[in-house]
């Protein structure tokens, strides 16, 4: 029993160091992803000259996702005139699908980047599992919040800690 018990602590002392090790890992991994108009860019090249960056990933099957980048567009105009912050939405359409996404953003007329990831290489790479999945970037780049799923409002409290972001604030401390 004793043997048991000191085999579960140990087990538990490396997964918790292992998830640290995890989190210190905090910029976009270099992946190649798609613009709708089919062309390559790299994750690296997502920035925002110093200002919060948001990425959302979604897909056109997710009510949820679409609701989200549907309240998030209702308050670009705002949320950019007070912080900067740029939005980029990541489609997870597969290759099949991925031919729906440009009339469906064009339809929906958001005023943000959408880029495709039609193998799911960034999304892999970054460890989402479910979606709507949404990180908030602070001017260098750095993931600083994360979170999954949708509720009507969330959008208000992801804008509060934009600004926290886009004043400098470590949202570590909070």
């Amino acid at each position: 029993m004793k043997k048991l018990i000191i085999a579960s602590i140990f087990s538990l002392i490396t997964v918790f160091s292992f998830a640290q090790d995890s989190e210190k890992n905090t910029n976009l991994p270099s992946v190649n992803i798609k613009t709708l108009d089919g062309q390559t860019i790299n994750t690296q090249d997502i920035s925002n000259d110093g200002k919060p960056i948001i990425i959302s990933f979604w897909a056109l099957w997710c009510k949820p996702c679409k609701k989200e980048l549907d309240a998030f567009n209702d308050n670009i105009e705002d949320w950019q005139d007070e912080t900067g912050v740029k939005v980029f939405a990541i489609s997870i359409d597969d290759s099949r699908s991925t031919a729906k996404v440009l009339p469906f953003v064009s339809g929906k007329d958001w005023d943000f980047d959408v880029l495709l990831d039609p193998n799911g290489d960034f999304k892999r790479a970054m460890n989402v599992n479910m979606i709507p999945h949404t990180f908030l970037l602070d001017g260098n780049g750095n993931i600083v919040y994360q979170h999954t799923s949708y509720y009507e409002g969330d959008e208000f409290e992801l804008y509060e800690l934009v600004k926290k972001v886009a004043n400098g604030e470590d949202l570590k401390k909070h």
